[in-house]
């Protein structure tokens, strides 16, 4: 079931008996809790957390009948944690076993007018994840109406936050809106705060790309990833644009021949694991220790995307002499970095 798909229900004042909602993307989380809210009386919503309480104890809060309203709303956070611990806890083979007992004998007669969700938001759908949240999945399998949580495509979430941005009654041009959405990764949670904080920052004026810089975290980064984007199409032109950009920005041009070298490795990595996804990406990284989040996940996904192995291994070449030319006694970082983008746009 997908999110879009739960809210029509609640719309028609169809309150599931029991819900697990899969997976990590936040915004429609937010949107599904906020419907669910409303469909019961207020304080009539009571939360549990099952790394502190168990399964039955949930369980028995819901079989409870209140005294002061036919209806309420149980939300249960960190669902994954009533899974059976073990081995198979962090190598995801194991059987659910009995612990699931409980959860399939409610399910056989609900309290009328009791909704349970449950949240499940650990895992992704892909990579290393995938068979995890599957685990999940099974183990709530008396639960027949499971919402799927998947992360937005970048096209999805330059359409929802142009949506957000009509209700927040904020005027942005298409470029700056870009670079939004590319700054903060297409999160839709990230971008809806973000716009919220625009909207009260900007007023009535419109928002342009130095407010977008100026409030909105990595959004620097973006217009170095900007770079990135205009060399993997071979670009010049567009290159040099942004280059000049960040040079009147008063980037350290140093710190930008970094991040590109730090961005080709990383993707060459990526290349020669064989990672297809952002999400793959991540957890390959995060399991080197390496800090990955999802926004830089995706810009080396895009990366990947981009750019052959050998043209990788190119840029990287390019890159070392680039960094020994800013090393001279007397270096133009500019004229250094031009050069770089020349050469590697051939």
């Amino acid at each position: 079931m997908t999110p879009g798909q739960l809210l029509a229900r609640l719309k028609r004042h169809d309150l599931p008996s029991a819900c697990l909602l899969l997976g990590p993307e936040a915004y429609e989380r937010r949107r599904l809790k906020q419907a669910l809210a409303a469909g019961v009386p207020e304080g009539a919503m009571a939360e549990h957390d099952l790394q502190e309480l168990t399964l039955a104890e949930v369980l028995d809060d819901a079989r409870a009948l209140s005294l002061f309203t036919a209806e309420r709303l149980i939300w249960v956070v960190n669902a994954e944690a009533a899974l059976p611990r073990g081995r198979s806890d962090d190598e995801g083979d194991g059987e659910p076993g009995g612990n699931a007992a409980p959860l399939a004998a409610y399910m056989k007669d609900p309290t009328p007018g009791v909704a349970l969700v449950f949240e499940a938001i650990r895992f992704d759908f892909e990579g290393d994840d995938k068979r995890k949240l599957e685990r999940v999945r099974k183990f709530y399998g008396a639960i027949s109406d499971v919402v799927e949580l998947r992360r937005f495509a970048a096209h999805e979430a330059r359409a929802e936050a142009e949506t957000l941005l009509r209700r927040a009654s904020v005027r942005m041009d298409a470029a700056t809106l870009d670079l939004l959405v590319e700054a903060l990764g297409a999160d839709v949670a990230r971008i809806a705060v973000e716009i919220e904080k625009l909207a009260l920052f900007a007023g009535e004026r419109p928002v342009g790309p130095e407010e977008v810089a100026a409030l909105v975290p990595d959004a620097r980064s973006a217009t170095i990833f900007a770079l990135v984007n205009a060399l993997g199409r071979r670009d010049r032109g567009r290159s040099l644009e942004v280059l000049d950009t960040l040079a009147k920005e008063g980037e350290y041009l140093p710190l930008v021949l970094a991040f590109l070298s730090t961005q080709f490795r990383m993707a060459l990595v990526a290349r020669e694991a064989g990672l297809k996804s952002a999400g793959q990406i991540q957890g390959h990284f995060t399991r080197m220790g390496v800090p990955m989040w999802g926004s830089r996940a995706e810009q080396v996904y895009q990366t990947v995307s981009k750019f052959s192995p050998p043209q990788l291994e190119r840029a990287l070449k390019l890159i070392s002499q680039a960094d020994r030319g800013l090393r001279d006694a007397r270096p133009d970082d500019r004229i250094v970095m031009e050069r770089f983008v020349l050469d590697l746009t051939v």
